[in-house]
């Protein structure tokens, strides 16, 4: 649990709800042409539907499950069942009594560009149902729905923060118990190999090598060398540097110095730490500092 709490703290997102209505009518949403590949969910807040991703499957989503797609791909969503009339959106609040089904739609956006690695390891589409094994889904579909009942305008940034926590929460349940793709998630999952990432988060300062993160795995050498590569196609230092330029990142959003950034993340150079964020970004140190303090 701990290295995907620490993921979940610097993951700096923000979402935007850009559709939470109430479809009405012989409804039917259809991406194509349209879709704009950025990171995406949908939940049926109110009623269920049918969604079929072209090329990877169907479902029927019952209310309160939550599809994600990392990176927007084509994708359909229609009623259950058929009903009369044209598609209509109305507001959720005034439409209680029309036949339809409350969607909730929302983009997310990650301030750090580093954890776009994160979204490549993610399969193309998810869905996490709201069932016995999913407690917090209830919960949240309980507050977003109160939300959207007494909400005046479709503009509502409590809204946008309880998809903040949508999202976080259900990243980190299917990294729990649905992932079985490679990738930087696949390490969360391993039951030796978590340990040494446990411990890279908990020290990112050490001058880690292979030697004491296999001790900390508890496993050889080369057997940890091996299944690092194997589930994540990343050697474990390339892992710790990823990591350590997530988290200075964090802390030059705060508004620390770069040399005391540097520090923090185990550079005794303020320029190579400066190479390493530059790389690893596409932006320099500084400038991510410079534009925090512009955003005040």
């Amino acid at each position: 649990m701990s290295p995907l709490n620490d993921l979940t703290q610097h993951l700096k997102l923000s979402v935007d709800v850009y559709h939470n209505a109430r479809i009405c009518g012989d409804w039917k949403i259809e991406t194509g042409a349209q879709i704009s590949g950025k990171t995406c969910f949908h939940m049926a807040t109110q009623g269920g539907c049918l969604l079929t991703v072209p090329g990877h499957d169907n479902w029927t989503l019952a209310e309160g499950d939550l599809v994600v797609f990392p990176r927007e791909i084509a994708h359909s969503m229609v009623s259950q069942q058929p009903l009369e009339g044209s598609q209509q959106h109305l507001p959720i609040k005034q439409s209680q009594n029309t036949a339809g089904t409350s969607m909730l739609c929302g983009e997310i956006t990650f301030a750090n560009p580093g954890f776009q690695v994160l979204l490549d390891a993610l399969p193309k589409v998810f869905v996490i149902q709201r069932d016995a094994t999913t407690p917090w889904l209830s919960e949240l579909l309980n507050l977003i729905l109160s939300e959207s009942l007494s909400s005046e305008t479709p503009s509502n940034p409590l809204l946008d923060k309880l998809c903040e926590l949508l999202f976080a929460y259900g990243l980190r349940h299917f990294i729990e118990h649905q992932n079985n793709s490679i990738g930087v998630v696949a390490l969360f999952g391993h039951r030796q190999i978590t340990r040494a990432v446990s411990a890279i988060h908990k020290q990112p300062s050490f001058e880690w090598g292979l030697v004491s993160l296999a001790k900390e795995a508890q496993m050889s050498r080369t057997q940890f060398a091996q299944g690092f590569k194997q589930l994540s196609g990343w050697t474990p230092m390339q892992y710790l540097t990823w990591w350590r330029m997530q988290i200075a990142w964090s802390y030059l959003d705060a508004g620390e110095h770069v040399a005391t950034v540097a520090e923090k993340v185990g550079y005794r150079s303020d320029s190579a730490f400066s190479r390493a964020f530059q790389k690893s970004h596409g932006m320099s140190a500084g400038a991510v500092r410079r534009s925090r303090q512009a955003g005040k």
